[in-house]
Parts: structure tokens; C-alpha cells; sequence
């Protein structure tokens, strides 16, 4: 597969995506084509009020039918309708559904390969992130893993830095974490597992319930323009600040076979309206997360915002490095994707540092 220079082109993802065929690109078959209605299904993890998680897919789905004046429509089902908001994947792969929105470390159990495309503990910055799908072979990794599974990947919106979680204790030391049932995906339940804390993932529609009735000690979800909403300060006022999921961006997923019988211009037209939806949704999330945080001292005085102590933050550094060693010798392919992250990492980090962070620095 070439390595991609910039942001790819159509051009480009229609060769990853073994989209070619010389009678696609005839002007009298586009032609006879454009009158076609093409009518897909899209489901979501998200309930249809997770906002702004599910207002990606939505957002995607007006764009596309205007932009291709109707000629393709594409309905989103909220997980509260397909009743399945962890097996996206296999809903897509198998062709009940054309697309799926959800987050690629959900699936680390079928395929560890896709864990790092939503985000690693201690790793990239959205910026630094979104460069490295679009301009450092990102993108053309994730297509790579998920083609064995006849399904495509791209960008879904990103939550930026999420907060550390909700507990219903204070995290003093270590040892305060022994025994803790949590809630908490992707490489960062691995993490706290070897901590001694006991890893559970769930739907968001349990989370409130679960942590309320003590089934969850502590769970972590997004950030305060999400989390209020949830109730989770009501049972739980410990909200720690983040390290697990700097730059968390869900995946849309496309069924391969589905994409290629569409006309070159719809499909054009679906990356474009993935693209912006995506953006727009981090957009939405940091607004809300701003608005939500500026109201936290005055109208819930009850939430304490804490930082993990130093001590807990060196030992979950360190056990990072020891588990990341350890999980890159499953796969060729996953050291292969890390080895990217990490070096694009070390590129990217030296100038949000001498930009971001000390512009930061300088005015607080």
C-alpha cells in the first residue's frame, strides 16, 4: 500500500479501498446512475440524547442527502432501537447495517489492531492526532486493519482530553485503587486491571444506573459537558482530571462491498460529510465542556475536582510502558501502529510545546 503524502485525496482512499473499476469512472454510467436512490442504515452505541456522540452520525447523514440531492439517504438507528451498542462491528461487517458510529477500542477483544485509533493513555493530542491520521498514515493504517474485515474507517469526531472519571472515594494512594470495580474501555481498563482494579465495560445506558446502585465504584464517560447530563456527581463526587483518553475519536464504519457499488460521486460525498461531521463534533464537545465547566463551582459545589496524586500517576506511567511493550509483541501490525503513533508523537509534541504549552505557560 503507498505511503500517502497529505491529506488523502478521494482518489486516494478509492485505491485503498480497491474502488477502480475503469466503468465506475464513465461519464454515461454516472449518468444513468444519478437518478438512483440509494437508502443505507447506520447504527450508533450511542442513545439517541448522547449528545454529542450521536450527533456526529446525524449531522453526517443531513449532510450527505443534501449534498447529493437526495439520492442517498441514510437512516441513523440509536442503540436504544437496534439494541446492540457494543456489536457495531458485526453488524456492519455482516451487512445488517451499511455503516456504524462508535469507538475503534471497543473491539480490542475481536481485533487488537483497532485499539490505538481511538486514543492510547499518555498519548497524542487531538491536534497532534488528527495530523497523524490525515498526515502522518494514520488513516492508512486503520484502512489496513479493517480491511481483513471488509469494512472501512474513518475519523468520527473527537471528545478532546477526558476527564479521569467519577469516585465515590478519594484516590489517596495506589492502594486506594485495589478492589475499585470501575468502568473504564480500551487500553486504559488494561491498565487499571494490573493495578488490582476490577475492569468492567458496559453501555452507556447502564452507566448511571450501575454506579447509583454500587455495582461500579467509579466509572470515567467524557468530559462535563456530557458527564452533568448523566447524574454521575450525584452518587459519585471525586472527578478526577484525565491521562487515559487524551484524544478519543469514535469511528465511522463502512461496509466495503456497500461502499463500492456506489457511484464515484457519492461516495466523494460521504467522505466529505464524515470529514466535517467529525470535526464539527469536537467542536460541539469542547463547547459544551467549557460551558458545563464554567458552571461547576456555582451550581454543583458538591463535585471536588481532584488530580491523581503523583505517586499514582508515576506507577500508571510506568505500568503503560511495561503493558504497551508487552501487547506490541501480539501483532506485527499493532507494533507497526503504535511505532507510528509513538514517532509522530515525539515530532508533533516538540511544537505543542513550544506553541500551546508555553503560550499556556506565559497567560495564566
Amino acid at each position: 500500500m503507498k505511503k500517502m503524502m497529505g491529506i488523502l485525496s478521494v482518489a486516494t482512499i478509492l485505491f485503498l479501498t480497491g474502488c477502480t473499476d475503469k466503468k465506475d469512472n464513465d461519464v454515461s454510467n454516472t449518468k444513468i446512475e444519478q437518478k438512483e436512490v440509494f437508502t443505507w442504515k447506520l447504527a450508533t452505541t450511542w442513545g439517541k440524547t448522547v449528545v454529542p456522540l450521536v450527533s456526529a452520525p446525524i449531522e453526517m447523514a443531513k449532510l450527505v442527502e443534501k449534498m447529493s440531492n437526495g439520492r442517498l439517504l441514510i437512516r441513523v438507528d440509536a442503540s436504544n432501537k437496534h439494541k446492540a451498542p457494543l456489536g457495531i462491528l458485526d453488524m456492519v461487517k455482516g451487512g445488517q447495517y451499511e455503516m456504524g458510529h462508535s469507538g475503534s477500542y471497543y473491539w480490542k477483544g475481536k481485533d487488537i489492531n483497532t485499539l490505538p485509533f481511538t486514543t492510547m493513555p499518555f498519548g497524542m493530542t487531538t491536534p497532534e492526532q488528527y495530523a497523524w491520521f490525515y498526515r502522518g498514515g494514520g488513516l492508512e493504517l486503520m484502512l489496513k486493519v479493517y480491511d481483513k474485515h471488509n469494512v472501512l474507517s474513518f475519523p468520527g469526531g473527537n471528545t478532546g482530553v477526558q476527564m479521569g472519571g467519577w469516585f465515590k472515594k478519594e484516590i489517596k494512594t495506589v492502594s486506594d485503587l485495589q478492589g475499585l470495580k470501575m468502568r473504564i474501555p480500551g487500553f486504559a481498563g488494561e491498565i487499571m486491571a494490573k493495578l488490582g482494579v476490577a475492569v468492567t465495560n458496559m453501555a452507556p445506558g447502564e452507566l448511571y444506573t450501575s454506579l447509583e446502585r454500587g455495582t461500579l465504584d467509579a466509572l470515567e464517560w467524557v468530559g462535563p459537558g456530557m458527564d452533568i447530563k448523566m447524574g454521575f456527581h450525584k452518587v459519585a463526587p471525586y472527578y478526577y482530571t484525565g491521562w487515559h483518553e487524551p484524544a478519543s475519536e469514535m469511528q465511522f464504519l463502512v461496509n466495503k462491498k456497500k461502499f463500492n457499488k456506489l457511484p464515484k460521486d457519492l461516495q466523494e460525498i460521504l467522505l466529505v460529510g464524515m470529514r466535517v461531521s467529525a470535526y464539527d463534533m469536537y467542536i460541539q464537545n469542547y463547547d459544551m465542556s467549557a460551558t458545563a465547566w464554567a458552571k461547576i463551582k456555582t451550581d454543583y459545589p458538591n463535585i471536588k475536582v481532584k488530580t491523581f496524586p503523583k505517586e499514582v500517576m508515576d506507577v500508571m506511567k510506568k505500568t503503560n510502558k511495561e503493558l504497551r511493550t508487552e501487547v506490541a509483541k501480539k501483532s506485527d501490525l499493532l507494533k507497526e501502529i503504535l511505532d507510528s503513533q509513538d514517532a509522530y508523537q515525539k515530532k508533533a509534541r516538540e511544537w505543542t510545546k513550544m506553541s500551546d504549552f508555553l503560550y499556556l505557560k506565559d497567560n495564566l
